[in-house]
Parts: C-alpha cells; structure tokens; sequence
C-alpha cells in the first residue's frame, strides 16, 4: 500500500500538519513526530502514515488500539519494530504488513545483538522517517514500479559505503556515530554532515530515476546540471583528486555538487528537502524574519503549505530570510552556522527545476 498525499487540506490543517509538531487527541497538549505517549495525560500515541498526523490511542487489547476520535472503530498497532525501540508509526490491524511504511522499505540492518547497533539503527530510523514524511507530503510514490523502475529500498550495515544504486539506499552505521561523522566531514572537507542530509542525498538519485531519467524533463536537466553520460566513476576520481573547480561556488550549491551532474542533481535535492522541511517547521513556530521580527499569533496572513501549494519564488524569498536570522542565532550561541551555505543565481534555477519536476510529478 503506498500513500498520496490530498492537495485538499483546509487552511487550519495546513498549519498544524508539519513534521514536528502536533496535538494530542484527547487533552490538547503539544506532540511531537517521536513521541509515543502524552506527557500530560498519558495516552499511546503513534503516527498515522495514511493521514500524516499524529493518533491519540486508546488501548483495545491484545496490543491493538483505536483512536480517541469520534466515529473511529478501525484498529491500529505499532509497526513490529515498535518492540526494539525504534519506531512509532501504526499499521492498521486489518493490513497484511508487520511493518509500518517507513520500516517496510528497509531491506538490510545491522546485527541488533549489539547494543551500539540498536543505538545507531534508532538514529537511522528517526532520520528515514523524516525523509519518508516528506516524500509522502510531497506524495511521491515509494515504488517505482508503475513507471518501470524498481522501489526504494535502504541497507543499513556495518563497513559499508554510503550511496546509492538501482533503488538501494545504503547508509553506513559509522554515519550515526557523531565522532566518526566529524572526522568524515573534516577529511572530506565538507562544511556540513548529517544522517538526514545522506538521506536526502541519496534519495535525489532515486528520484533522478523516476522523475528525469527518459521523461520529458531530460533535456532541461541537461542544459541546467550537465549530461549525466559522462563517466561517473572517472569524473568522481578527478574530483577527489584535484578537488572541485575555483569558481564552482558561482553554480553549485556545495563543492560536491560540481563533480558530476548526478551528484549536482541529488546535492540540489536534498537542499531543497532541506528549504522546505525547515520552511514547513518554521510556519509552526510562526518564525517570520522577513517581516522584520518574529511575529505573534497573526503569522503567516496567508495559510500555505510549503509541500503543496507554494510557488518556488514564494519558497526562496522566505528561505534566505530564515536562514540568515538562524545563522545569527546559532552564532549568538557559539554554534556552527544553521545553513552553512549561500544559493547562486545558478544553483537557485537549478532548485526552481527540482521544484517544478517535483509539482509536475505529484499534480
């Protein structure tokens, strides 16, 4: 089963729908994407996939819930990965399916008789699962079956090398390991590394199958990014070589990208997934620094839903606001810049495209 996301949501639901912030069915208190019980009244919590929202559970037996909701009689249970302490999201009792949306596509982990394993396979899980909540709001499909292609798979595994082919998304458990994760950005000379980013990254290359490779978008991709018939491997050797051109900061939004249009493609992904999941968090918390001050109770004058319904002109002009003003925040505390990068004339063309490919491919 695989789920699209409505374009028809009412205002109010577009403000409360993001990924970080809910309310709890039974006494109003503030939620959250992880949470599996309400620090206020107690109550199961756990992520409905099909609806993108967070249930407020009552229990029914048997490990079977319904939710505290009027009219409600379908019962729900954790995903099967709910028992290692990795997972909150439901299946429905009367589907055939051990594991929830997320969990299903998981085709390899790591031996979980190791503790630090379990450790890293849950910083794993919490990362994909935001991943896959937002190709969900964006409603893109799982699978690429229907389009030919082969579904999304992830292998999470001990000594591997992080990357992608023919669907498969492999993330090495050292990814999780924030030491381990520092050295690999220092020696990389990367100014920023995260799970969520390898996610986001990788992610792009499948997409790039579904929604460029042979459709009508192929040719503007090339004129934008490059031709992706360049040999791959001989363009990345080069770039680890002798490192990206002078002047690739004028095109690209990050060094990597310059080394082959694939990797400009999925670098451009994941900082769009990047823009709009902050965007969308942002709208939550009403942030608005391009008012001039973070605003109260009136924010935003225009309900929007960054995943559905915003142009890309609209997205850019709130997202270089916001990351300056978080920039200066994280600054105020002695941290690393919030958005270590700056977005050329080029690379933002480049963001409109994954922007457009995205809305032409989900309606």
């Amino acid at each position: 089963m695989r789920c699209n996301v409505s374009g028809a949501a009412t205002a109010a639901a577009v403000i409360e729908d993001t990924v970080k912030t809910f309310k709890c069915g039974a006494c109003g208190n503030t939620v959250y994407f992880e949470n599996m019980q309400c620090l206020r009244c107690g109550h199961a919590l756990g992520f409905h996939s099909e609806r993108l929202e967070m249930a407020t559970l009552s229990p029914t037996g048997n490990k079977l819930y319904r939710e505290i909701k009027k009219g409600s009689v379908t019962r729900l249970r954790y995903c099967a990965n709910e028992a290692q302490g990795v997972c909150n999201w439901l299946v429905r009792d009367d589907a055939n399916a051990q594991f929830c949306k997320a969990c299903e596509l998981n085709r390899t982990i790591p031996n979980l008789a190791e503790p630090a394993n379990v450790i890293a396979w849950g910083d794993f899980e919490r990362a994909k699962k935001r991943l896959v909540y937002s190709l969900l709001r964006f409603g893109l499909p799982l699978d690429g079956s229907a389009v030919g292609k082969v579904p999304l798979t992830f292998d999470f595994l001990n000594d591997a090398l992080t990357g992608h082919l023919d669907g498969v998304i492999t993330i090495s458990v050292g990814e999780a390991d924030s030491v381990e994760r520092e050295r690999q950005r220092k020696a990389m000379d990367e100014t920023y590394r995260s799970m969520l980013g390898h996610l986001r990254h990788e992610s792009g290359h499948y997409y790039w199958m579904l929604l460029v490779d042979g459709t009508n978008s192929i040719d503007r991709y090339r004129q934008l990014f490059g031709d992706e018939r360049e040999d791959y491997n001989a363009a990345l050797e080069r770039h680890h070589q002798s490192g990206p051109p002078a002047d690739w900061s004028l095109r690209h939004v990050s060094a990597y990208a310059s080394s082959h249009p694939w990797e400009d493609w999925a670098e451009t992904w994941a900082h769009y997934l990047h823009m709009v999941d902050a965007l969308d968090t942002a709208a939550v918390h009403k942030i608005e620094p391009g008012s001039g001050r973070f605003v109260g109770s009136g924010w935003p004058l225009k309900p929007f839903d960054v995943y559905r319904t915003e142009s890309f002109d609209a997205l850019i002009k709130r997202w270089v606001p916001l990351t300056l003003a978080l920039n200066d925040i994280n600054r105020s505390m002695g941290h690393e810049d919030f958005y270590p990068f700056v977005i050329p004339e080029v690379a933002a063309t480049k963001l409109a495209f994954v922007h457009r490919v995205i809305r032409n491919a989900t309606g």
